[in-house]
């Protein structure tokens, strides 16, 4: 149905499915939905009552994500934790050729205990030329307001861009889930306001260069980029 509604409008050049890489239909299914370019990968992780610890310790979950990396196609995870990094690092030690998008990752705040632990696992992601961060969950609720003040979001976004690289950070605003927090011309404000400090070719691989690389689309319309 999705892939049904963005074939009509070409201002929109993908979409992440909801395909579950245990399941015996897996296959079938990925052969069905990978023939369509607008495919250009799945999302799995902690949502939707799944367990990617689990997950990685199944052999059949790990021969589908194969299949998924073999096409060359993507897998985003969200809900970040260190528990959640650390399946990755799991998961790309047995996949290594699978290109990974961290959603949300801004919005991890580790608590004390498990500040150590996150110090390692981010290093050695941040190693993985395949593991890409999704910028967006940008927004914070301090003392019950959302301050635009770009100093206050400074270190975790710095953080990103240091762990990563500016090669595969890119942008991403979490709309509509940040809705209660504040439009989305809030989130994007802030990020170019950070950015803007970067050089022009920084800003787009961080819009839309980084994209390409992560999920591979290809351009769609006149005054799109040339993608993939």
């Amino acid at each position: 149905w999705v892939l049904d509604v963005i074939e009509k409008d070409p201002i929109m050049v993908g979409t992440i499915g909801d395909l579950e890489p245990d399941k015996p239909e897996f296959a079938e299914h990925l052969d069905h939905f990978g023939k369509n370019p607008l495919f250009l990968g799945i999302r799995y992780g902690y949502l939707w009552g799944r367990d990617l610890r689990k997950a990685v310790a199944n052999p059949r979950f790990i021969a589908g994500v194969k299949m998924l990396a073999e096409r060359g196609l993507t897998l985003d995870t969200a809900n970040q934790s260190v528990r959640a990094l650390e399946d990755v690092v799991a998961l790309t030690d047995k996949v290594p050729d699978l290109r990974v998008v961290l959603d949300h990752l801004p919005k991890l705040e580790p608590p004390e205990a498990e500040r150590a632990a996150y110090g390692v696992v981010m290093k050695t992601l941040g190693e993985r030329p395949n593991v890409y961060v999704k910028v967006s969950a940008v927004l914070r609720q301090i003392d019950g307001q959302v301050p635009s003040d770009l100093e206050l979001y400074r270190p975790k976004l710095d953080e990103m861009w240091t762990v990563f690289g500016e090669d595969r950070v890119l942008f991403g605003s979490d709309w509509p889930n940040s809705e209660p927090l504040g439009p989305y011309e809030k989130v994007l404000d802030i990020v170019q306001r950070y950015v803007a400090e970067k050089s022009v070719a920084q800003q787009e691989k961080f819009f839309w260069r980084n994209s390409v690389q992560a999920y591979r689309w290809k351009k769609r319309a006149e005054g799109q980029p040339q993608g993939a």
